[in-house]
């Protein structure tokens, strides 16, 4: 079978809520994974694929090991897979690369596949306003906040990112983000007036979206993994939004 696919998905949040339903959403990925590995060029995977992610300059999270060892298995066969950090993944160095075989990308940025432009982005922060989440982002991707907390003994530090990362779910629960493109998709518009794209393809707001903006142009927000099981596909030029089967998988 040809590979002549590429695939796009983000926010499988894994860890989150606890460890039987992460578990059981990380078995499903790894299906989809198997499913989708005969025709897969590369996969791109655009942040929050942890629910919380830190490297200490000895350890990582404990945990993810499905996940870890089908990347690992994929980027062997020589599947490229790329991986954009986001705003609960943001802490990675370089374990992920050296020993999983991802390839890191900045954020925000613009890639040329099957002769077509995207802008790809896990899509926190770019719209206008909200300064006090884009400080904090700012001050949480410092070297110096990194430094900080890799001081704090792993059992206390993971605790408390995990603890922020349930009141942080809450306070976008309660804004209803999940269902709010619209600042999102002005922000790509105006970037298409400067630079323009075939595709914008974003993850964060979880709600999987797929609109026009333009006649040439197209907003993709992928979805997630706790709720939707979405991901899309660039085939032959082409960006299609789809949903994986859901199905209960035994343990």
């Amino acid at each position: 079978m040809n590979k002549n696919k590429i695939y796009f998905a983000s926010d499988f949040h894994l860890g989150y809520p606890n460890l039987e339903e992460s578990h059981n959403r990380e078995r499903l990925i790894i299906s989809w994974l198997n499913t989708i590995q005969e025709d897969a060029e590369s996969i791109y995977l655009l942040g929050d694929i942890f629910d919380f992610w830190f490297e200490y300059k000895e350890a990582v999270p404990k945990g993810f090991v499905r996940i870890l060892g089908k990347l690992s298995q994929l980027t062997d066969n020589k599947i490229n897979i790329y991986f954009i950090a986001g705003n609960h993944d943001m802490w990675i160095k370089d374990y992920l690369s050296k020993e999983v075989g991802l390839k890191i990308i900045d954020n925000n940025t613009i890639i040329k596949e099957q002769n077509i432009k995207l802008f790809i982005s896990h899509g926190d922060g770019l719209e206008n306003g909200d300064f006090s989440y884009k400080i904090l982002k700012m001050i949480f991707s410092s070297q110096v906040c990194r430094w900080g907390f890799s001081l704090i003994h792993p059992n206390i530090g993971i605790k408390i990112a995990h603890l922020w990362s349930k009141k942080s779910r809450q306070k976008n629960k309660n804004n209803n983000y999940i269902k709010d493109h619209d600042l999102l998709i002005q922000y790509c518009q105006k970037q298409q007036k400067l630079n323009p794209v075939d595709y914008y393809v974003v993850g964060h707001k979880h709600m999987p979206v797929e609109k026009a903006l333009d006649e040439n142009t197209k907003y993709i927000c992928l979805g997630d993994w706790i709720s939707h099981n979405t991901y899309a596909v660039l085939e032959d030029g082409i960006i299609s939004l789809k949903e994986y089967e859901k199905k209960t998988l035994s343990s």
